[in-house]
């Protein structure tokens, strides 16, 4: 969506700031021990205190409120009772929600206590390049500009990027245009970034593949090649100059 008026401003601001608030909680929440799906329901508990609704159960019918996936897992996660936490997983929470008819998208990646098998690194380098491709962000510059960032900055640390998980446009919808704002640089796309347009950037930063492929769940994504993969998500509105980020409340630069 574009932002228009102050109205929507509000509106945008409102829902990044229940989902940012959501996703840093549940980050917080996770332990050792600890299913994906009381993770997931205290997720949706959170949600619904702030009057929001679940996106991906809205928009698709998910199988959950929240997606969360696990080592080797990429994204779309199904939260269940089966999967137990362990001290040092790679762990991705996706949090995105309705509110008030405005939809916001935000998600990070961690390592669950003590990085007993060397995830850090990964999942640093997916939040560092986040942070560098949003601050390079503003009207009139180029998508595939931005994904030749992305994956440039990816390669400079021995790591590829996913090429069929993109960022997309958002706002009174979960997924709208433009719809493939991906981490490489892709010649064919020749739309540029509007100012006062809102967004979902992410980074899908793998150690080994570059294509997701989805599994016997019929949800669940992991990679081409196996290995593991990081992601950060925030939600922002394109200006002149440097991005208005909506969803910073999640706190994954902090």
């Amino acid at each position: 969506m574009s932002i228009n008026n102050e109205a929507e401003l509000i509106g945008m601001k409102k829902a990044s700031e229940a989902v940012a608030t959501t996703l840093r909680k549940m980050i917080d929440y996770a332990q050792p021990g600890m299913t994906t799906k009381e993770l997931d329901d205290f997720g949706n508990d959170l949600l619904k205190e702030l009057g929001a609704r679940s996106a991906p159960y809205l928009a698709y019918g998910f199988p959950g409120c929240t997606c969360i996936s696990v080592n080797n897992e990429f994204c779309h996660g199904i939260p269940t009772n089966d999967r137990v936490l362990a001290e040092g997983d790679l762990v991705n929470i996706d949090v995105s929600a309705e509110l008030n008819g405005f939809w916001s998208d935000n998600g990070a990646s961690f390592v669950l206590g003590r990085d007993i098998y060397g995830h850090g690194e990964l999942v640093e380098a997916s939040r560092t390049i986040l942070q560098k491709a949003i601050n390079n962000i503003k009207g009139g510059v180029r998508i595939s500009d931005i994904g030749g960032l992305i994956e440039t900055e990816a390669r400079k640390r021995g790591l590829k990027v996913v090429k069929n998980l993109t960022g997309h446009g958002i706002g009174r919808s979960l997924h709208e245009e433009p719809l493939d704002i991906a981490s490489y640089r892709d010649r064919f796309n020749k739309q540029r970034f509007k100012k006062n347009s809102v967004v979902a950037i992410e980074t899908f930063i793998s150690t080994d593949s570059t294509m997701a492929v989805t599994l016997s769940d019929n949800w669940t994504m992991a990679g081409n090649k196996g290995g593991f993969m990081a992601q950060h998500e925030h939600t922002i509105v394109v200006t002149d100059g440097k991005p208005l980020i909506l969803t910073a409340m999640n706190g994954i630069w902090n």
